[in-house]
């Protein structure tokens, strides 16, 4: 009776000292944020469809990633994001709700809410582990760490998404540590489901890494990598088991001076068997791409930027294809102003873009087809 007594009291002792820690620890923050955009895009080639994607050898290509409509007034997406932030814990709560959400939910058709749900998105939704100073632990679904570009258009300087972002992958579901050797260098590891698919089609998981360094003061380098088995079934003489996806990414800026501004982002990735169900190459097929981007900032009010890239996908490995489906490659040039309003809750980026390719790809209003497209027009973004 003695021990359960003292045991008792000890539990007493514990609780009270651990409330009295409690009363005297810094309390959390909670933030709430997010945006919208709209936008208009006219397209010199004045598609019949209405349409910027071009075509696939099946129908509607996929040349640009969200702004798809031409000659007509779009919405984009909605966020709203919530942050609880404390010592010890992190926990972020990303919703997206408008089209643009149905395309970064990209591979979920039919969304957690039943069939015609997927306008509304959990576009990000995890906890971070804080575990010491230098190391932490991160579970939930989070943004992929591969590519230079992201969803969420006020971050973005571009307005229009590269060809580089539209091959993805978009997000994870996962588990993955960060340790902070200083602070201009860290590394990220981590195991997840699969790429951009709230469940797993199979039971493999995939490998994700991130080596962040920042050699001097403004210039940051990221090198990432992703290596997963997104085989659902056997395709030809490649077993589901010996099915392979990977990517290598690097992505760097260099802040040249307060007003001019470089970027870079340079990616490599191969696939071997099925993709998710879709299918795939019998060998492995290759594909990669460069952008260069640069921007510079007049006043504290307007900038302009422009950003070039070239994509690769002649083998045919991803979905960026010819007009007759085959694999193509692509030239891409963007033009990009930025003007801040109303207490810079207000962005205004009105954008030229060109895009070339390697073969026919886009239709004009008499139904022929053509090797390139060019579009102009303006987005506009609200952010709080």
């Amino acid at each position: 009776m003695k021990k359960v007594i003292l045991l008792i009291s000890s539990l007493l002792l514990a609780f009270t000292a651990n409330a009295q820690d409690s009363t005297t620890a810094t309390p959390g923050k909670f933030t709430f944020s997010g945006y919208m955009d709209t936008y208009y895009f006219g397209n010199f080639n004045n598609p019949k469809s209405q349409s910027n994607l071009g075509l696939n050898g099946t129908g509607v290509g996929n040349a640009r990633a969200f702004d798809q409509r031409a000659g007509q007034f779009g919405i984009g997406l909605v966020q709203a994001k919530a942050v609880y932030s404390a010592s010890k814990v992190d926990a972020v709560m990303d919703l997206t709700f408008g089209p643009f959400s149905d395309l970064g939910n990209y591979g979920n058709y039919i969304g957690p809410l039943g069939p015609g749900s997927t306008s509304l998105a959990i576009k990000q939704a995890y906890i971070t582990y804080k575990a010491t100073d230098k190391l932490s632990f991160t579970a939930g679904q989070f943004g992929t760490h591969i590519g230079y570009e992201v969803i969420d258009a006020p971050v973005n300087y571009n307005y229009s998404l590269s060809n580089l972002f539209n091959n993805g992958p978009f997000y994870h579901i996962g588990l993955k540590a960060q340790y902070a050797f200083s602070d201009r260098a860290s590394l990220m590891v981590g195991l997840v489901n699969n790429v951009d698919n709230l469940y797993d089609n199979n039971k493999k998981k995939g490998f994700i890494s991130q080596l962040f360094f920042s050699p001097v003061s403004g210039w940051n380098v990221y090198l990432n990598a992703i290596v997963s088995n997104e085989a659902s079934k056997e395709v030809g003489n490649v077993s589901a088991d010996n099915a392979n996806y990977q990517l290598f990414d690097l992505t760097t800026t260099y802040q040249v001076t307060s007003k001019f501004f470089l970027g870079l982002n340079a990616a490599t990735g191969s696939q071997k068997g099925d993709y998710q169900g879709y299918g795939g190459p019998t060998t492995s097929k290759s594909w990669g791409g460069v952008a260069v981007y640069s921007n510079y900032a007049f006043t504290d009010k307007f900038g302009l930027g422009v950003r070039y890239e070239t994509f690769d996908n002649k083998n045919g490995a991803r979905a960026l294809t010819d007009a007759a489906g085959n694999g193509a490659s692509v030239n891409s040039i963007t033009v990009t102003g930025n003007i801040t309003a109303a207490d810079g809750h207000l962005l205004l980026k009105p954008e030229l873009r060109i895009d070339s390719y390697s073969a026919n790809k886009f239709e004009k209003n008499d139904g022929s087809l053509t090797t390139s497209q060019a579009t102009l027009g303006m987005a506009a973004i609200f952010k709080f």
